[in-house]
């Protein structure tokens, strides 16, 4: 069936250099009108410079993109009337009240007053913040000024919205609450381009995913065509002695190409096992066994998302969660390379 319809982001080769940092290098991305579509990869990965560059925030060094029919570099100014960006943190000013704030977002975007202040109730409205409109924004919980952040990208009542980030830092209630929200807007013909860090965000909200790793897009599809790619199924090994989890991975590790994840925390060792699993789990246990370890538990299950990171790039997703809270985590990065802080 023919298309109808042209996507309404479109990156072609974009690459963008920070020293001598690649920060994106040669990235192609597709996005459809009324979707989500999630930027997923490790701190460092080149998320936030793409985020940048489509945002017209940075120019890109090499490529082409469009957004909502823009040339992101040629046509910057009228392009940044018809998307919304709400970054990693809340960008309010914290001696404003709520209402004050979302009333100058719309004065930035040349609404008249009357207008930026209708709008600015509304938005107040949407996002459950009616009662704490008066009040200075210094006073708001976490959950309620990413709220007022996502709310000012909406004053302009964009196209396409950009949510880098958009629940870090925040608890599993508020979090949900703000998934409920992204729904919302697609349903109403906003297009979404998300990123995160967080797996399970990731699987439950996008339509599409892209991958993306020291710049460059590693795999794309939906969250199940790309646990499809790595086919098979997942081995799971919880270990009953976790000091006994460095010699149970030196037993085990070398059953895959892959590699595999290992959780000194909770003693848990993650295999993605391809079309093998039964035979490799026979081997696994063997090998245990004449290790001396003991395990508490054994599984086979379909790839996650983190399981597709794994096969995808040889190593586990530092810098990524699975749980709905957030939690720290450090990244290392391959081939000694260093990125520019960008997620």
């Amino acid at each position: 069936m023919p298309r109808m319809t042209e996507p309404t982001i479109i990156v072609e080769g974009i690459k963008k250099r920070f020293g001598g940092v690649r920060a994106v290098d040669g990235v192609d991305l597709e996005v459809e009108p009324a979707s989500v579509f999630g930027l997923l990869g490790p701190n460092g990965a080149g998320k936030t410079t793409m985020v940048r560059i489509l945002t017209t925030l940075l120019s890109p060094d090499e490529g082409h993109a469009r957004v909502a029919g823009h040339d992101v570099v040629r046509d910057a100014e009228r392009l940044r009337h018809e998307i919304g960006l709400a970054g990693q943190t809340a960008a309010v000013d914290e001696n404003l009240t709520g209402f004050e704030n979302l009333e100058m977002v719309g004065r930035l975007y040349h609404l008249p007053r009357a207008e930026a202040r209708k709008r600015a109730g509304q938005v107040l409205e949407r996002f459950s913040l009616t009662d704490a409109a008066n009040r200075t924004a210094r006073t708001y919980s976490g959950g309620m000024r990413r709220r007022l952040d996502l709310g000012a990208s909406l004053v302009g009542r964009p196209q396409v919205l950009f949510l880098d980030e958009p629940t870090i830092g925040l608890d599993p209630r508020s979090r949900l609450g703000m998934w409920d929200l992204i729904r919302e807007l697609v349903k109403d013909g906003t297009t979404l381009l998300l990123t995160t860090q967080y797996l399970e965000e990731a699987d439950v909200l996008t339509d599409r995913i892209a991958v993306i790793d020291l710049g460059t897009v590693i795999a794309a599809g939906t969250a199940d065509e790309l646990k499809t790619q790595i086919g098979g199924e997942v081995l799971e090994l919880r270990l009953s002695d976790r000091a006994r989890v460095p010699d149970a991975a030196g037993a085990v590790i070398g059953l895959v190409p892959g590699g595999a994840k290992v959780d000194n925390n909770t003693g848990e060792i993650t295999l993605p096992v391809g079309a093998d699993g039964p035979a490799i789990l026979t081997e696994a246990i063997r090998r245990l066994d004449s290790a001396g370890v003991t395990l508490s538990g054994i599984a086979l299950h379909r790839p996650t998302l983190d399981d597709v990171f794994l096969a995808l790039t040889g190593r586990e997703t530092e810098g990524l969660e699975t749980a709905a809270a957030p939690a720290g985590s450090r990244h290392g990065r391959r081939h000694g390379r260093r990125g520019d802080g960008d997620t």
